[in-house]
């Protein structure tokens, strides 16, 4: 079985979100190119066989990788995350290995030094570009591939009901794995900004957090998450022709159609809003409280009323100002381009397979320089 591009995926299936938004567009790819998926932990294998009619391949051990690299005579291997385990599959030197990440976001995460491990790194577009510049020494931007992001031309089928009511999306981050990447509102102002979305005349609340809230072990984490569950479920009690949900599974752009405004933190979901629904209000929280600090490295803040510790008691008749007013939307679409270039909807994926046929070529033309200089040098 040969299979020209593979996606290494080596997690467990509390990080296999990162690789399932990527399948409709692998399945697009595997047109012209077949796709196999790699994984290498049998849960996942289970998880992602669900979910795709591409094949899905287990190599759990470093030996049996390298067996089916042997089999399937890659040329190009995508990695979608940064786990420890890539390293297994970049010793292998007859592919090339590209990473193209599973989102886009101002997280300090988006950008480390395994970046210089791959032979290209896809990457949305000018701000990607200068997050690795500011953040890296010594990198190669020629690696630096820009296609967009391609998971924003799906168009999922809508999960909201429609409503008379407009809807206010609560959508924050989880607390990320450190300190330093940690940009969740959920346990520090969460239930109060729930509450607040709440009080707004006439509107609807869709709660929906990231999944590794859900399975959150941080106390704090849970405690909120739960009394925000508890929040909505009293609230659709209530009002029961109001709508307010709490949705925990599903893909969140396939929620974004019914809404009219986000609140959410630091992260991809807040591009993707910007990207898709450049027309509508959003609000970006900033748990560390430190305003300058966000403007500088959160560009998308710039076009967003911030959400802090000291703006809570004024939430409600912010949200309900900017739902008639949005005085952001001419910034918000300047700076979608800034993060994005000129792609508009269904050019990302265009490009992404482009790139992707450019390396298989690049990398038959490497291969056969190779074997070329081996044949000469014996």
């Amino acid at each position: 079985m040969q299979k020209p591009v593979i996606a290494y995926f080596a997690d467990d299936p509390t990080r296999v979100y990162q690789l399932l938004q990527w399948i409709p567009v692998l399945e697009r790819l595997d047109d012209s190119h077949p796709v196999g998926i790699l994984t290498r932990d049998p849960q996942t294998r289970a998880i992602v066989e669900e979910r795709t009619s591409l094949p899905v391949l287990l190599a759990p051990g470093f030996a049996d990788l390298a067996a089916t690299y042997d089999e399937l005579d890659a040329k190009v291997v995508v990695y979608c995350n940064n786990s420890m385990l890539n390293f297994n599959s970049l010793l292998d030197g007859r592919m090339l290995h590209v990473h193209i990440n599973h989102g886009e976001s101002d997280k300090q995460s988006m950008v480390s030094n395994n970046a210089k491990a791959y032979d290209r790194v896809f990457v949305a577009g000018e701000a990607a570009v200068q997050r690795h510049r500011a953040a890296l020494m010594e990198l190669d931007e020629s690696r630096l591939v820009r296609i967009g992001r391609p998971q924003l031309d799906l168009h999922p089928a809508p999960l909201l009901p429609t409503s008379e009511r407009r809807t206010v999306l609560y959508a924050p981050t989880w607390e990320g794995d450190a300190d330093y990447n940690d940009y969740t509102s959920v346990d520090v102002f969460g239930v109060e900004i729930a509450r607040a979305i709440l009080a707004v005349p006439d509107a609807r609340l869709v709660y929906k957090p990231h999944p590794k809230v859900t399975t959150s072990q941080t106390p704090a984490i849970r405690e909120a998450h739960q009394a925000i569950l508890d929040l909505v479920e009293r609230a659709a009690e209530r009002e029961p022709d109001a709508g307010h949900a709490a949705i925990w599974h599903g893909d969140i752009l396939a929620v974004f159609p019914g809404c009219d405004a986000m609140v959410t933190d630091v992260s991809s979901v807040g591009l993707d809003w910007l990207y898709l629904r450049t027309d509508k209000p959003i609000l970006i929280t900033d748990r560390h409280h430190d305003a300058d600090r966000l403007r500088r490295e959160v560009p998308v803040s710039r076009c967003a009323d911030v959400v802090d510790a000291d703006g809570l008691a004024g939430l409600t008749e912010l949200i309900a100002d900017r739902l008639d007013h949005d005085e952001h939307r001419i910034a918000r679409a300047a700076m979608r381009h800034h993060y994005f270039d000129d792609n508009g909807v269904g050019d990302s994926t265009v490009r992404f397979v482009e790139a992707i046929t450019d390396l298989v070529a690049l990398r038959d033309r490497l291969q056969g320089r190779l074997q070329e200089g081996t044949v000469g040098a014996a």
